[in-house]
C-alpha cells in the first residue's frame, strides 16, 4: 500500500521556512503568470503597436535591475547560510545588503517611470502601456513588501525566519527574470 498523497500545506512543508509562505509564493506566481500570458496575448493581437510601445522603454535600466535583483538574492542566499551556521549579526548584515538593493531596484523604476511620465507616456497611452505599468507596478510593490519582510525576519533571525523571508524574496527575483524579458525584449 502506498503513502497517502500529501495535502494542502503538508505539500510544501519539504521546503525551507514556512510552509504557508509557499502557499503565498505560488498563488503570486499564479498571478504573475497570468499577467504575462495577458500581455503575451494582447501582443499577439497588436505586434505592431507592442513594439512601437516596447521601443521606447529603458532597457539597459530593465537590465541593471535584474543585476541589482540576482544580486540581491546572492545576499539573501547568503543571509540563509549564515543563520544556519549561527551566526545571526551576518545574517543580518545579508539581509540588509539584499534589502538595500531592493531599494536601488526601486530607485531606478521611480527613475524609469518619471521618465516615461516625462515623455507624455501613461497608463492610457495603449494597451502595452497599461499592461507595463499593470505588471511592473505590482511587481514594484512586491519589492517593497519583501523589503518589509527582510527586515521583520532581520530582526527576529532564526532559521525559519530567515528562510521564509528569503523564499519570498527569491519570488520577487524569479518574477523580474521573467517579467524584463516579456516585456522589454521579447517582440
Amino acid at each position: 500500500m502506498s503513502p497517502p498523497e500529501p495535502s494542502g500545506a503538508d505539500a510544501f512543508s519539504g521546503l525551507p521556512g514556512n510552509p504557508m509562505m509557499w502557499v503565498l509564493i505560488a498563488s503570486e506566481l499564479l498571478v504573475f503568470g497570468a499577467a504575462l500570458l495577458a500581455f503575451s496575448g494582447a501582443r499577439a493581437f497588436d505586434p505592431a503597436g507592442f513594439a512601437l510601445a516596447q521601443a521606447q522603454l529603458d532597457r539597459f535600466t530593465g537590465l541593471l535591475n535584474v543585476m541589482v535583483l540576482v544580486t540581491s538574492g546572492l545576499f539573501a542566499a547568503l543571509g540563509v547560510a549564515a543563520v544556519r551556521v549561527h551566526k545571526p549579526g551576518v545574517a543580518r548584515l545579508h539581509l540588509a545588503l539584499a534589502s538595500l538593493l531592493g531599494l536601488v531596484f526601486l530607485g531606478f523604476k521611480i527613475a524609469e517611470y518619471r521618465a516615461e511620465f516625462a515623455a507624455g507616456i501613461s497608463f492610457e497611452s495603449g494597451t502595452f502601456f497599461t499592461l507595463y505599468f499593470l505588471i511592473t507596478g505590482f511587481h514594484a510593490l512586491h519589492v517593497v513588501l519583501g523589503i518589509i519582510i527582510l527586515a521583520i525576519v532581520g530582526v527576529f533571525a532564526t532559521p525559519e525566519n530567515v528562510e521564509t523571508g528569503a523564499a519570498f524574496w527569491h519570488m520577487v527575483d524569479l518574477v523580474w527574470l521573467l517579467v524584463f524579458p516579456v516585456v522589454y525584449l521579447i517582440r
